[in-house]
């Protein structure tokens, strides 16, 4: 009996000492992987936390065991790995908001913007925290629930009326919707609850040059320039993208004199017309101010080419008398065109066809071109500049 009695005090101390020792050892595991971390080794870091937590999955630390490994594996550019290590941290603490703000993060970041609502959703049921609902908020934005985000911004905005947060969150979501003018207003609020707020001051930039705002736009950047010059750049940038494009002047170079009057004889442009029935293909060159779409330039379709049909002072073809019989009619659509994306230049190529007499001729200077096509971003052409015609030049 009393050996009994020392062999099972044996066993019950040793059943008592394993899980201790376990997590001294997962204990051990998690500080060297946060070592490994530390000096970037990744790898060795998940399986030191890997290892932690199977010594001892049930321990207090395991958790942490778990989210160290998901920054481990974001670390490597491993997204998936680190969701596979967040949703285990989570089933360990469920109640943890940060892990499911941390895990929804990823999600939004690989635009996968209703995953992350639905995991920032459950982060708001365990903390209701002003962070937590502008998270949320963000998730409902870029997925296209305008009414879901603007319910959690409002929500920021009463809990932090003193913090910019809820009236950019509110901007934002307004721009998202190309409701500009209601944006500007929500980033001048933010802006003027905290004036170093300069995310708000570029919001506030693009938002300027969505509407077509340029000069407010530009102030923006100025103001930008000197304390974040960076964000200045990318408001720039953003102008030169939208801004429609347009003709910034244009030249002849194949003798179409385009500034010659009405009652010109076709013989004046070039000899070769004075033979009747004769042809000759002319060209003009056309200066855009930004980069532009080659196919879009060189679809002959997107031109054309013809008598002005303006009313303003001296703008119509023949200054409005009435057109002699001898008058030729241009092909309203070019021969061909060709854009030279380093000068940001079209050339558009058209013929002028003498008639049977010989006796032709044409007002040069209302002979209209006209160009409806995009620019490198898809934006349609300025309707203020997207036509020339030598008597009144760009308009």
């Amino acid at each position: 009996m009393e050996f009994l009695s020392v062999g099972n005090t044996d066993i019950f101390s040793a059943t008592i000492q394993q899980p201790a020792q376990l997590e001294s050892l997962a204990n051990g595991a998690l500080s060297k992987g946060i070592d490994l971390y530390r000096r970037q080794d990744y790898e060795g870091a998940i399986r030191e936390f890997r290892r932690s937590i199977g010594l001892a999955p049930n321990s207090t630390h395991s958790t942490d065991a778990a989210t160290y490994m998901a920054n481990a594996y974001m670390a490597l550019g491993d997204t998936g790995g680190a969701v596979k290590a967040y949703k285990d941290a989570l089933t360990r603490s469920p109640d943890r908001d940060d892990i499911y703000i941390s895990l929804g993060n990823i999600y939004f970041s690989d635009g996968k913007y209703d995953e992350a609502a639905e995991v920032y959703e459950k982060a708001v049921r365990i903390w209701p925290s002003s962070d937590n609902h502008y998270a949320l908020g963000q998730a409902y934005l870029n997925a296209g629930r305008h009414s879901a985000a603007d319910r959690e911004f409002n929500t920021v905005l009463r809990m932090d009326p003193d913090k910019p947060a809820g009236y950019y969150g509110l901007g934002l979501n307004f721009s998202k919707q190309g409701r500009y003018e209601e944006a500007i207003l929500q980033f001048k609020e933010a802006i003027r609850v905290d004036p170093k707020f300069y995310d708000g001051y570029a919001e506030l930039g693009y938002a300027y040059a969505d509407l077509g705002e340029m000069d407010e736009a530009q102030r923006t950047v100025d103001i930008l320039e000197p304390i974040a010059p960076e964000l200045a750049d990318t408001v720039s940038r953003h102008m030169y993208k939208v801004d429609p494009p347009k003709f910034m002047f244009t030249f002849a170079d194949e003798g179409f004199n385009y500034m010659m009057p009405w009652k010109t004889p076709l013989s004046a442009l070039d000899a070769y017309l004075a033979t009747p029935n004769a042809e000759k293909t002319f060209k003009m060159v056309f200066q855009f101010d930004k980069e532009m779409d080659r196919e879009s330039v060189e679809n002959v379709l997107n031109w054309h080419i013809g008598r002005s049909t303006q009313s303003g002072p001296g703008l119509a073809y023949n200054y409005g008398f009435p057109v002699p019989d001898t008058e030729v009619t241009l092909p309203p659509i070019p021969k061909n065109v060709y854009y030279d994306a380093d000068n940001l230049t079209a050339t558009v190529y058209f013929d002028v066809g003498q008639n049977a007499a010989g006796d032709g001729t044409i007002d040069a200077a209302h002979i209209e071109f006209k160009f409806t096509g995009e620019d490198a971003y898809g934006y349609k052409m300025n309707p203020k500049y997207d036509q020339f015609m030598g008597f009144s030049g760009v308009a």
